[in-house]
């Protein structure tokens, strides 16, 4: 099979991570003979250094045509320190969720056996957790109405969902529980806020559709309380945009690591690939890097754009393997143990594919 993959690196340790999960991702391509068209594109804060804008119109040309993107990180501190900057890396990001149509966040979360003990939560309180968060990435309160008044002494921030954009992102979410333990949970504030009532109850009418799914409804701030008291009490969750940013985050401390973490935008149009972390500018060009979300991401991308799931198993043994055997950059590295490069992490991947 052939396939054309949108590369966009981005900033900080975007374009080290990715090279990685590129050299993983072919050396997969040549074990069962597949063809990859790899199209690299500017966004974040690279774009605006070279255009002026963080997300090209040549950028999103490349991702429409994709069969699928593969995507880095994007920030700098010299935005990041300027609170008046006019264009922002992160404005691109939210102009890609936009265009491309990518509504459905998909972020699992998972322990890996050899690094049970690197989690800030007590072994038995995460041994199992496997669970899969669903955010809503296009509408609320992101990208609602905001704006200043009196003088820039108010500021207000508005969010706006429809039944629509609810629907169906609660439609992935149940098709979802379906293939895992047929357990939902709609995570909202429906005691205080509208948006949440609308969330609520349109959940609760499609009940009926799934009738083998067990819906479960949980106020946000009792979701952020369990989900470090009893992960593993979770399978497939959904939850509004704000609210998934700040729980998704907070799951991902579950494994050890956010440099393990993989996660997907499902779009309209095409899907996108990455992993959780961020640019983490302090790293770049130190080779130190944790590589292993991103490939992660590439396995995710197999499976699910590609339908390719011995691919994507045989990725995630490799990853795994490297795990049991320290084969890690140093933010996993054991004390005393010997902490491998970026490039180093993917070398030993490719040769033990």
């Amino acid at each position: 099979m052939k396939y054309t993959i949108a590369l966009l690196a981005g900033d900080g340790i975007g374009p080290e991570v990715i090279n990685e999960a590129v050299k993983v991702s072919d050396a997969i391509a040549k074990k069962f003979n597949h063809e990859i068209n790899w199209t690299p594109a500017l966004t974040g804060a690279c774009a605006i250094d070279a255009v002026g804008v963080p997300y090209p119109d040549e950028t999103h040309e490349i991702c429409m045509a994709a069969d699928a993107v593969l995507f880095g990180a994007i920030g700098h501190p010299k935005y990041d320190n300027d609170p008046s900057a006019p264009v922002r890396p992160e404005q691109g990001l939210l102009l890609m969720r936009k265009k491309l149509g990518l509504f459905a966040n998909v972020r699992p979360t998972f322990t890996f056996p050899s690094l049970i003990d690197n989690s800030p939560l007590k072994r038995e309180r995460i041994e199992g957790t496997d669970l899969v968060f669903l955010r809503e990435l296009t509408g609320g309160i992101y990208f609602g109405e905001k704006g200043r008044l009196d003088g820039g002494e108010t500021a207000f921030d508005t969010c706006t969902y429809t039944k629509a954009e609810v629907q169906r992102l609660a439609k992935k979410g149940f098709e979802l529980a379906m293939t895992r333990t047929k357990k939902l949970c709609c995570v909202d504030k429906a005691n205080v806020l509208e948006t949440s009532r609308l969330w609520r109850e349109t959940v609760q009418a499609m009940e009926k559709d799934y009738p083998e799914v067990t819906v479960s409804y949980e106020f946000v701030d009792a979701v952020a309380m369990r989900l470090v008291q009893w992960p593993n009490s979770y399978d497939v969750l959904i939850t509004e945009n704000l609210f998934g940013d700040i729980l998704t985050d907070e799951a991902s401390v579950i494994s050890g690591s956010m440099g393990l973490m993989p996660s997907a935008s499902v779009g309209e149009h095409t899907s996108l690939y990455e992993p959780i972390h961020g640019s983490y500018p302090q790293a770049t060009g130190l080779n130190i890097a944790n590589p292993l979300a991103t490939i992660l991401s590439a396995a995710m991308m197999f499976e699910d754009a590609f339908g390719l799931h011995e691919e994507a198993a045989t990725i995630r043994a490799a990853v795994n393997k490297s795990l049991e055997k320290g084969i890690v950059t140093e933010d996993l590295a054991a004390k005393g143990a010997t902490a491998y490069k970026t490039s180093d992490v993917g070398d030993w991947l490719v040769a033990n594919l």
